[in-house]
């Protein structure tokens, strides 16, 4: 059974947080990713499985968390550059070009981010959530400059659909002090 779905709930109470991620583990066979705290006094809790379960655990996680969520997602088969890109070790030699999505939401991020490198011939080179941040999260990805264009758009319409599209950039040929002030 392929495990390649992800959900995700964010929420705006720590301590629901808490119940909606026992709720999500006790509905259905999935696996835990990140249960945590992020800036802004927000919690995110990210689950993995076949895409039923991911269903019944978002669906039973949104119900425990109530009026404390803010955003969730279920992406049927997530992209396999978003884990690494998300823990940072993504290994990109050089930025060619640079293409970099913004979001107030983590969850609308991640989708952002799955729809970037699925839209073109790109790299993440990197996810981030939340942390020092504000509440808000980001992503980068490298390629051609037109790849770039191209997943930048996908990635941002996947965000602005649900409102929370901060900003969009491409740059072509950006400094090499760029690429190590990223990572």
């Amino acid at each position: 059974m392929a495990r390649n779905s992800i959900g995700l709930i964010e929420l705006s109470s720590i301590a629901a947080g808490f119940l909606v991620c026992d709720a999500m583990l006790k509905s259905a066979d999935v696996e835990l990713v990140l249960s945590r705290t992020i800036c802004s006094g927000k919690y995110m809790v990210m689950i993995r499985g076949d895409v039923g379960a991911v269903q019944a655990a978002v669906q039973a996680g949104c119900g425990a968390g109530d009026f404390s969520v803010i955003d969730t997602f279920i992406i049927p088969n997530v992209h396999e550059d978003i884990f690494p890109a998300m823990s940072g070790t993504n290994m990109v030699g050089e930025l060619e070009s640079l293409g970099i999505i913004e979001s107030f939401s983590v969850a609308s991020l991640i989708e952002g981010a799955d729809a970037m490198a699925k839209a073109a011939h790109v790299r993440l080179v990197e996810v981030r959530l939340a942390m020092a941040l504000g509440g808000k999260a980001f992503a980068s990805v490298t390629g051609s400059v037109s790849a770039v264009k191209s997943a930048v758009e996908a990635g941002a319409q996947a965000i602005a659909r649900k409102g929370m599209l901060v900003n969009k950039v491409v740059i072509a040929q950006p400094r090499p002090e760029l690429f190590r002030e990223m990572i």
